[in-house]
């Protein structure tokens, strides 16, 4: 007869988190593979160096922000199922904002913040906790506040329907950084914008309720939707030398798919106006929402109160 020792499977689980071993998986940036690794990393010829970093940073805060969004959803879903699928949502996005922002580290050096000397931050995580707001070039969808769950489904459903026809096209780009980013990525967008579809046409389709609240959430997010379209001059440079699509380009295909949701769903985008530029300027120039400012106080705290830590 066999006898069971609790005191002995609770040294056994722990022996290897506390074990004199190992302890890389504690550190503060380190631990992981080099995220670039196995892809080739050279410049293609014709391609401004700061260009490619600049639209690197664009794509990459896109998907760091609205990750962070996401992920304030973890224990606050409707049902545990979609907790964790907006978490693995977020971690998809996660998992693309890091090679993106590795790249532009990479393409230009003089764009990684700098950091106390002895940190053990790589350039991505330099660049993802110790930028200041006006550093971002995330459009400004993403950092709108999450707000209720049918808000947070069509905020997902614009992104995701323009980040996927984004990667579509850039699985062509002449940077192979970003062929290869978007060709792993094509396959989680395509899921992140098929759920949020069928959430929008769920939500429309149900009670009075549900049906009321997709229709506030589309008149709320609808006017920062124009700003996916609209060309920085980095992006126009940027499509001129074969490295990403033109903005302006990737509209009607866009509507074609966002058409046949609204069929599904019974909605129609609201007759409002696009959100106003600051002088011109908007997310992709660092002109951002009051929102984004507390979105970065939370999400860089840590980080940036122990710029040495490791744990």
């Amino acid at each position: 007869m066999t006898t069971h020792d609790p005191a002995g499977d609770q040294e056994s689980v722990y022996a290897g988190l506390l074990g004199d071993t190992d302890a890389s998986h504690w550190a503060f940036g380190t631990g992981f593979d080099d995220p670039l690794a196995g892809v080739d990393t050279a410049v293609p010829d014709g391609v401004d160096r700061a260009d490619l970093a600049a639209y690197c940073l664009m794509l990459g805060d896109d998907a760091l922000v609205l990750a962070q969004r996401l992920a304030e959803w973890c224990s606050r879903a409707p049902e545990l199922e979609e907790d964790v699928t907006l978490a693995n949502i977020a971690l998809d996005l996660l998992g693309q904002a890091r090679p993106l922002l590795a790249r532009a580290a990479q393409a230009d050096p003089g764009a990684v913040p700098a950091l106390p000397p002895g940190s053990p931050a790589p350039p991505e995580d330099a660049l993802a906790f110790f930028r200041d707001e006006p550093g971002f070039r995330n459009v400004r969808l993403v950092e709108t506040a999450n707000g209720d769950f049918a808000r947070s489904t069509v905020r997902l459903l614009l992104f995701a329907v323009w980040r996927l026809a984004l990667l579509e096209r850039l699985r062509d780009s002449r940077d192979p950084v970003l062929a290869a980013v978007a060709a792993k990525g094509v396959k989680e967008v395509a899921y992140h914008r098929d759920h949020a579809a069928r959430w929008t046409v769920v939500l429309a389709r149900g009670t009075e309720e549900s049906a009321r609240r997709v229709r506030a959430a589309l008149e709320a997010v609808w006017p920062y939707h124009d700003e996916l379209f609209q060309s920085h001059p980095v992006e126009r440079r940027v499509a001129a030398a074969g490295v990403g699509p033109a903005p302006e380009d990737l509209r009607a295909p866009c509507a074609a798919v966002l058409g046949e949701v609204w069929a599904a769903a019974g909605l129609a985008p609201p007759e409002v106006p696009g959100l106003a530029r600051v002088g011109g300027r908007a997310g992709r120039d660092g002109v951002h929402t009051e929102e984004l400012g507390r979105l970065l106080a939370e999400m860089q705290s840590v980080a940036r109160a122990h710029p040495l830590g490791s744990w």
